[in-house]
């Protein structure tokens, strides 16, 4: 596996290798990040790996400041999983000076995490674009866990004609529901104990759904009396079309019920799919 820190460079390393594959990373690589690789090495004649931590998308500096970062651990991880290529540019490499473009996604990026992080998806947006366009890839490779990015990654991709297929796969778990984020390892033992509560409100709901119960507000209300169990408060629960993120006040079709909660100073997000 060859580690590029270039566009230039990636561009000659794919020129008319065939179908490429790419899978965003900010690194800290766990099942979900290496389950997003390997399906692009079963798919794809090239497989690069980006990996760049990226500053515009957070919110609190101190997120940033703590953000895991190994990256001889991740090249190795990438490696055995099955990458071709890992693309880690330099901030000065994304954003050189005069940087001075934006890419804003009006609208479904100013709900739910837009609203409570501003600015978060327009920095997501515009990282998202400019590496499209440093790599030029057939198929990128998203994880569900981060739902609403990818709504907002899909619209963009389609409004600017960006000739790149967004491949989504479920979200990986730990064994007793827990989303796996990089963020889990800043959880203490009772913390992460407590967690565990997102996705069990989550499947309560789903449960509720399945058995007849239409209400969202109701469906938000077992999810949230869940998390109110282990004294967890969400900064939102909300249920909602899986597309368009519109709000649902009835689940007559498919939707997704989208949340976020801080269990100590960590902040978490999970989502699910539920249908009447």
């Amino acid at each position: 596996m060859k580690i590029l820190r270039d566009a230039a460079a990636v561009r000659t390393a794919v020129a008319g290798a065939g179908r490429v594959g790419l899978v965003p990373t900010m690194g800290a690589f766990h099942e979900g990040h290496l389950s997003l690789i390997r399906a692009a090495r079963a798919a794809c004649d090239v497989v690069v790996v980006w990996l760049f931590v990226n500053p515009t998308q957070f919110n609190e500096s101190s997120d940033l400041v703590n953000y895991p970062r190994d990256e001889e651990r991740d090249a190795a991880l990438a490696a055995e999983s099955g990458a071709d290529i890992l693309f880690a540019p330099t901030v000065e490499a994304v954003y050189p000076a005069g940087f001075a473009t934006t890419v804003t996604v009006a609208g479904l990026g100013d709900i739910l995490e837009g609203a409570h992080r501003p600015g978060h998806f327009t920095g997501v947006a515009t990282v998202v674009a400019k590496m499209l366009n440093m790599v030029g890839p057939q198929v990128a490779f998203f994880g569900a866990k981060d739902a609403q990015q990818v709504a907002v990654v899909r619209r963009m991709v389609a409004d600017l004609d960006i000739p790149t297929r967004i491949e989504v796969l479920p979200i990986v778990r730990e064994p007793d529901g827990l989303a796996m984020s990089s963020r889990n390892v800043r959880l203490g033992a009772d913390e992460r104990r407590r967690a565990t509560a997102l996705h069990r409100g989550l499947v309560a709901a789903g449960y509720a759904a399945s058995t007849g119960q239409r209400d969202a507000a109701t469906l938000a209300r077992v999810v949230e009396g869940v998390l109110d169990g282990e004294a967890l408060s969400a900064e939102y629960v909300a249920v909602v079309d899986p597309d368009t993120f519109e709000p649902l006040t009835t689940v007559d079709r498919p939707a997704l019920i989208a949340l976020a909660a801080r269990v100590g100073s960590v902040r978490l997000i999970d989502n699910m799919e539920v249908a009447p």
